[in-house]
């Protein structure tokens, strides 16, 4: 007998599908050049084009801490919750 603990096959499931959009939204936003490459508005003086990108550098931060505790407790459910 193998120590070896017994990998369950890949599951697509919604929170999955969730951790998947909270990683890639933050690509797809700053890919898409088009939708922020302009000076208005301003905010506080800044032109739009700086403020939006520092903007997203919070949202993604938040995004991918979602992402890391949807992952965390879709591990422990897979599991039974013997991982902390």
């Amino acid at each position: 007998m193998s120590d070896v603990p017994e990998v369950k096959p890949p599951v697509v499931t919604p929170v999955r599908v969730v951790i998947a959009l909270c990683l890639i939204a933050p690509f797809v936003a700053m890919l898409w050049v088009g939708s922020y490459a302009k000076t208005d508005p301003d905010f506080i003086g800044i032109p739009f084009f700086y403020w939006y990108q520092m903007l997203w550098v919070l949202i993604s931060t938040v995004l991918t801490m979602t992402a890391y505790k949807l992952w965390q407790r879709d591990q422990r459910a897979r599991t039974g919750g013997a991982a902390k």
